[in-house]
């Protein structure tokens, strides 16, 4: 038993027993702790993260979810147009939108039309339940009449061919024809009846496309940029819906039409389309004039290319949406500048001023009104009105006195044009465009005074950069300020005289502005203006102050004007210009005459007059005689009362003689031989007496030097 045992040898450092001979294995090295588990679960999420994020499946979700949503959109549609085929919900859809748009009328009408349908319906379902059995007799007459006819015509075939066999010749060619389609049909059922659900699956996909059915993140990028599309009602009923006002968007929902029944005519006008709009009940005109850069968003385009004003009918609203880009474009050159043969006319013209936002030609007459522009600085505010003055300045009838207190040579070509050019931005030039102002109130009492039915020219007095004046802290020996908006005011005071009264005897004044406020033009100043005119302006406030609250009440916003890139383009408030029915003002994009041009114009309209010599200074500050001015306003008069005597002077020469009172007469008149003396208790002046003292007075003498 001994010679059979095996020894065991123990490894003293594992603790383990092994055979003699075996060699012991190595020990099994230990895995790092979740080392590589982690590491795949990080593999795994980038690379999934990176697939779901990655521009091929985008493309392919979208893809996918379009198309998709394009079948579905089909399947809705076509299963509504059904619905609404076989039921009355499309009239009673169009009841409830015209309920909502408060026509009542339209509603009675459609609701006729329901009781009419249902009536037809009911007739057709009672003709249905007779129908069975009105088709058994339909088919036995058919089968008799058809198997007669078959039997005659194989009658007449047997006589014709002397053959007895030709009698059901006829029946047996049907039966054959019969079993032909038969046989055909149940070939082509199998590959039908495959095709057939594809076929229909493509029909309402087609349905669905046609329809834009699918989302707009799913739409490819062409299509989902809008902008500057064609405008049509459907794309003007989603702006509107989406305007973010709840009873719109409820009005438009309850539609039978979508809302389709909200617009007029889209109609071609200029440079974009016109609609008219009106709007569901509870919703105010006020309300979408106050969401228009939402609107033209909405429209595919910038604010400035959507314009939004009332016409007359009520709760409607006008737009105007500009092709894209199409306000960017230059117009053409001013008729001025292409007729040398143009020809002006003060009374019955109209200046050819620019075009309108529907292209047409913006037509502007200037006879017997005050006239103010007003605008942001370097916005086109003197061209502008430059450009009208250059146009009336081809009747040579019409009589310029000008003030540009901006004096950078704006108005050069008006040298030996107007009577009167004072340019410069000094309190001394507006001393000097006070004092015509205030010569032009002369004028203007002298031609009131004049016998009824008497004519004078037109006296177009032009005062640019006119709050120039109004900021004058400049005071007269009189104490009296030339510059600010009270009643103390010489240049307010006269501006308002020429406003109350000049219109009457056609001494008009023409005001140009910029950066419009309370104090630098002055609200009764500004209300006295019969065309009131606005380049871009800053705010509301200042859209109010240029052109009113009517207008702006109206629709009309200089204030969203771009600054620089509207350059030339103004709101006009006037009954001198065409304004479409129920509107308060219009919009115009000028023609631009550059100062070149405009001396060619210039000399065009010296050469209709005699020579003219003008004055920089006021128009009455010539040297003048008294004597032989008391004789002129004498008239034909023996004797006239001093103080009539007075009111003719001023009337004539308001500079001059405004503030003369009985003393200066006097002091003039004494020791002449022609002093004044009383008759029936009043002071008067001798006709004679004064005309045999200058009949007498030496050639050199003059009484100026009186003064």
């Amino acid at each position: 038993m001994t010679d059979n045992v095996v020894p065991l040898f123990k490894d003293p450092a594992t603790g383990t027993y092994t055979l003699p001979g075996d060699t012991p294995e190595p020990p099994a090295e230990a895995a790092p702790d979740a080392v590589r588990p982690v590491r795949r679960w990080k593999h795994t999420a980038r690379g999934l993260r990176t697939a779901v994020t990655s521009e091929r499946t985008r493309t392919a979700a979208r893809l996918v979810a379009r198309h998709g949503m394009y079948v579905l959109g089909g399947t809705r549609i076509t299963a509504k147009r059904a619905w609404d085929g076989r039921t009355g919900s499309r009239y009673e859809r169009m009841i409830r939108a015209a309920e909502a748009a408060g026509n009542f009328e339209e509603a009675k009408e459609w609701e006729d039309r329901l009781t009419r349908f249902r009536a037809a319906r009911h007739h057709r379902r009672m003709d249905l339940l007779k129908a069975p059995q009105d088709a058994v007799k339909s088919a036995g007459y058919g089968a008799g009449l058809t198997a007669g006819g078959l039997l005659l015509l194989g009658i007449v075939l047997a006589i014709a061919n002397k053959d007895a066999s030709w009698i059901l010749a006829p029946i047996n060619a049907v039966i054959g024809a019969i079993a032909a389609i038969v046989y055909v049909a149940t070939i082509v059922w199998g590959p039908a009846v495959t095709i057939g659900p594809w076929l229909a699956l493509l029909a309402l996909w087609g349905v669905g496309r046609h329809q834009q059915t699918a989302p707009q993140w799913a739409l490819p990028a062409q299509q989902r940029d809008d902008s500057g599309a064609p405008i049509t009602p459907s794309i003007v009923v989603t702006a509107l819906r989406d305007l973010g006002i709840a009873p719109m968007r409820k009005a438009i929902k309850e539609m039978g039409d979508a809302g389709a029944a909200m617009l007029g005519p889209i109609r071609i006008a200029g440079c974009g389309v016109e609609v008219d709009v009106t709007l569901p009940s509870g919703v105010s005109t006020q309300e979408v004039q106050g969401r228009r850069r939402k609107l033209a968003e909405n429209l595919g385009r910038h604010e400035h290319e959507v314009f939004i004003t009332l016409p007359t009918a009520a709760r409607t609203v006008r737009l105007w949406i500009a092709d894209s880009g199409a306000l960017d474009e230059p117009i053409g050159p001013s008729p001025l500048t292409t007729d040398d043969t143009l020809k002006a006319d003060y009374k019955s013209g109209r200046a050819p001023w620019g075009q309108d936002l529907r292209g047409d030609a913006a037509l502007i007459s200037l006879y017997q009104r005050m006239l103010l522009i007003t605008g942001l600085s370097n916005q086109g505010k003197t061209a502008a009105l430059r450009a009208l003055a250059l146009w009336l300045a081809l009747d040579r009838t019409v009589e310029f006195w000008i003030a540009d207190l901006k004096g950078v040579g704006d108005w050069d070509m008006f040298d030996g044009l107007a009577t009167t050019l004072i340019q410069g931005p000094t309190d001394e030039h507006v001393i000097d465009a006070t004092e015509m102002l205030e010569a032009g109130v002369a004028e203007m009492e002298r031609r009131i005074q004049a016998p009824p039915g008497t004519t004078f020219p037109p006296l177009i007095l032009v005062v640019d950069e006119a709050q120039v004046a109004f900021m004058c802290p400049a005071v007269g020996d009189d104490k009296r300020p030339y510059g600010g908006f009270k009643a103390t005011s010489r240049y307010f005071m006269a501006a308002r005289k020429i406003h109350n009264q000049g219109r009457a005897v056609d001494v008009l004044l023409w005001e140009g502005t910029q950066d419009p406020t309370d104090q630098n033009l002055p609200k009764l100043v500004r209300e006295g203006a019969h065309t009131r005119i606005s380049l871009a302006l800053g705010t509301e406030s200042q859209a109010r102050m240029a052109l009113g609250d009517k207008a702006v009440n109206g629709g009309a916003a200089p204030h969203l004007l771009r600054q620089g890139l509207d350059k030339g383009t103004v709101v006009v408030a006037s009954d001198g210009i065409t304004i479409p029915a129920g509107q308060a003002s219009i919009t115009v994009r000028t023609h631009h005459i550059d100062t070149d041009t405009a001396g060619i114009i210039a000399d065009r309209a010296k050469a209709l007059r005699s020579g003219i010599v003008t004055t920089h200074t006021a128009a009455d500050a010539d040297e003048h005689d008294p004597l032989t001015d008391i004789l002129t306003v004498l008239g034909t008069d023996t004797r006239v009362l001093t103080q009539e005597v007075l009111k003719r002077l001023a009337a004539l020469n308001g500079k001059a003689y405004g503030q003369w009172s009985f003393i200066d007469l006097k002091r003039v008149l004494d020791g002449t031989g022609a002093e004044p003396y009383k008759s029936d208790g009043r002071m008067v002046i001798s006709r004679d007496r004064l005309a045999r003292v200058l009949t007498n007075r030496p050639e050199d003498g003059s009484a100026s030097a009186a003064e």
